[in-house]
C-alpha cells in the first residue's frame, strides 16, 4: 500500500518519517522539494502536486499550517479532489476549521472517497517520539480500517464522531491551554512581584492539588456530572481565597483580568445563594449562557478515569 504525504514541515517531516520507520512506502510532496531530502534518501517517491499523489495512493495524510493551505491543495487545479478516486482515505492532520472540513467530506464523498479530520496534539517532539494524539471524525468503518497506520504516526489514535467533530475537539483543547497560560502569567506575575523566587515557586506549587492532576481530569468530579452538592471545596471559601489573591494583585499594582472575571464569575454565582455549593459551580453559568446542559453519568466518567489506571 502506498501512503501519500503532504506539508514535510516541523511536525509533518516527523510523522512521515515514522510511517517509514513502520515501512510504508511513501510518496511525499512539499512547497520546498529541500524539506522531503531525508525522505527522498530513505526511499520515499516524490510527487509534483497532490493530484498526483492522490492518483496514486490509497491513503493520504495532510500536515498543513491552517485551512488556505488545506483549501488550496484540495480544490487546487492539481489538487486532491481532482486526482481522488473510490477508496481513497484522506486524513488531514493539520488544526483546521470545521466548516471546511464538512466541505472536503463532502467533495471526497462525490468521488467515492473518505475524508477525515485528524488534528494531532503532542507537540514536535511527540510528532518525532510517536507520543502523539490523533483525534478522528469522519466514517468510524473506514477510521478503523485505517487504525494501524495511524498507529504508525500517534500512540493515542482515537474516534471522536462524525466529519468535523476531531476538530471541535482540537480547538477545545488549544484554547484551554492558551486560556490556562494567560492565567498562570498573571497569577505568577503576582507571585515573582510579592518576592518569590519564579523556580522556588513554581517547584512548590507544582506539588498542590491542582499541579498534581490531570488539567482535564478536573471536570470529572462536579462539571461533567453535574453534582455540586455535597461540595469538595465550598464556594464561598474559594471566593475568599480569590478575593485575597486579587486584592494582593491591586497592592502589588500587577493586571490581573483573568482572575478579576474569575472573581466577578464568583460574585454572581454566590448572589445566586449558591455560596455552600461546590466551588466549580459558577461553570454551571456557562453552561446556562451556551444553551447546553451536561449531566454524564458518573460511573462512566470514573471509567474513563480507571482506563488510564490499567
Amino acid at each position: 500500500m502506498k501512503i501519500g504525504f503532504i506539508g514535510l514541515g516541523t511536525m509533518g517531516a516527523f510523522m512521515a518519517a515514522n510511517l517509514q520507520k513502520s515501512q510504508y512506502r511513501l510518496v511525499v510532496t512539499d512547497v520546498r522539494r529541500e524539506a522531503a531530502a531525508r525522505h527522498l534518501e530513505n526511499g520515499a517517491e516524490w510527487a509534483a502536486t497532490p493530484r498526483e499523489i492522490a492518483a496514486q495512493c490509497e491513503v493520504v495524510f495532510t500536515s498543513l499550517p491552517g485551512p488556505k493551505e488545506v483549501e488550496a491543495v484540495v480544490f487546487g487545479p492539481d489538487g486532491l479532489l481532482a486526482g481522488a478516486h473510490p477508496g481513497m482515505a484522506l486524513f488531514d492532520l493539520s488544526t483546521n476549521s470545521q466548516a471546511l472540513m464538512r466541505r472536503v467530506h463532502d467533495a471526497m464523498a462525490e468521488k467515492g472517497a473518505h475524508a477525515f479530520d485528524a488534528p494531532v496534539s503532542g507537540g514536535p517532539k511527540g510528532a518525532e517520539t510517536g507520543k502523539l494524539a490523533i483525534w478522528v471524525g469522519g466514517d468510524r468503518a473506514v477510521y478503523e480500517q485505517h487504525r494501524k497506520v495511524l498507529d504508525a504516526i500517534g500512540d493515542q489514535a482515537a474516534y471522536v464522531g462524525p466529519i468535523g467533530t476531531a476538530t471541535v475537539a482540537k480547538l477545545v483543547h488549544n484554547m484551554a491551554g492558551y486560556a490556562i497560560q494567560t492565567a498562570l502569567a498573571e497569577v505568577f506575575s503576582m507571585g515573582v512581584k510579592a518576592g518569590l523566587d519564579p523556580l522556588e515557586l513554581w517547584t512548590v506549587v507544582r506539588q498542590g492539588a491542582l499541579g498534581r492532576r490531570r488539567t482535564f481530569d478536573r471536570l470529572a468530579d462536579q462539571f461533567l456530572t453535574g453534582r455540586y452538592d455535597p461540595p469538595a471545596f465550598a464556594l464561598k471559601l474559594a471566593h475568599k481565597d480569590v478575593t485575597l489573591a486579587t486584592s494582593l494583585g491591586r497592592e502589588l499594582g500587577v493586571p490581573m483580568r483573568f482572575c478579576q472575571l474569575t472573581l466577578e464569575e464568583m460574585n454572581e454565582a454566590l448572589a445566586r445563594g449558591w455560596g455552600a455549593l461546590d466551588s466549580r459551580i459558577p461553570m454551571k453559568m456557562q453552561l446556562e449562557r451556551a444553551g447546553v446542559s451536561i449531566a454524564c453519568d458518573p460511573a462512566a466518567v470514573q471509567a474513563v478515569l480507571d482506563a488510564d489506571k490499567g
